[in-house]
């Protein structure tokens, strides 16, 4: 059930502290990145605000993630399990989502393969203004859209190639260089691989 202000009163609020399980998880990413309780209070704050608030059991009142920190968590959207006693929020961080300055208060060590690709997205991003002397991506932006989409062309060929060929490792290899290609230009064309997987959901869906 996706949770509204009109659906708050169908969650199983509990008599004893009126306190839901809160489990974070990344929007983009997929990553959990935190579990905090919410009341009825925090719920509405949340759903009004679109930035996410707890309840504090610690400090015994509401508490907006990142008031101190600046690390906010931008709401996308929250829905509450099978039975309506637990919430799960979707978000946008800005900044690490643990007190102790980490992504995920769980650590990376466990995060799911696939993680890694916004994880890229984000280097990419960031070597955008970085200095073309010392970075391939740089080089990439620098030398502009067109030799980019050369990149990706040849990279693909590459890949058919190599699996044409039957070699594993080699078409493993040549769908990383492919890959990463892929996500440089999808940058500079102002998209993420959030956009294409969006396209392929919708055509599943179909």
């Amino acid at each position: 059930m996706i949770i509204t202000l009109e659906t708050m009163a169908q969650l199983d609020w509990p008599e004893s502290d009126g306190l839901l399980p809160a489990i974070v998880q990344d929007q983009t990413s997929g990553r959990v990145l935190m579990q905090a309780w919410m009341n009825s209070d925090a719920l509405q704050a949340t759903l009004d605000s679109t930035e996410v608030t707890f309840f504090s059991r610690s400090k015994a009142r509401l508490w907006k993630k990142g008031e101190t920190s600046g690390n906010v968590l931008d709401l996308v959207s929250i829905q509450a399990d099978c039975d309506g006693d637990s919430l799960l929020v979707l978000v946008r961080p800005r900044g690490p989502a643990c007190h102790q300055g980490t992504t995920s208060c769980w650590g990376p060590e466990i995060d799911p393969d696939l993680v890694f690709l916004s994880e890229l997205e984000a280097v990419i991003a960031g070597r955008q203004s970085a200095d073309p002397d010392s970075s391939y991506t740089a080089r990439l932006f620098q030398r502009g859209i067109k030799y980019v989409s050369q990149k990706v062309g040849e990279e693909g060929v590459e890949t058919a190639l190599a699996a044409s060929a039957g070699d594993a490792r080699e078409t493993a290899e040549e769908s990383a260089d492919l890959i990463y290609h892929l996500l440089v230009l999808l940058h500079q064309k102002g998209l993420s691989f959030t956009d294409v997987v969006n396209v392929l959901q919708t055509r599943h869906g179909k």
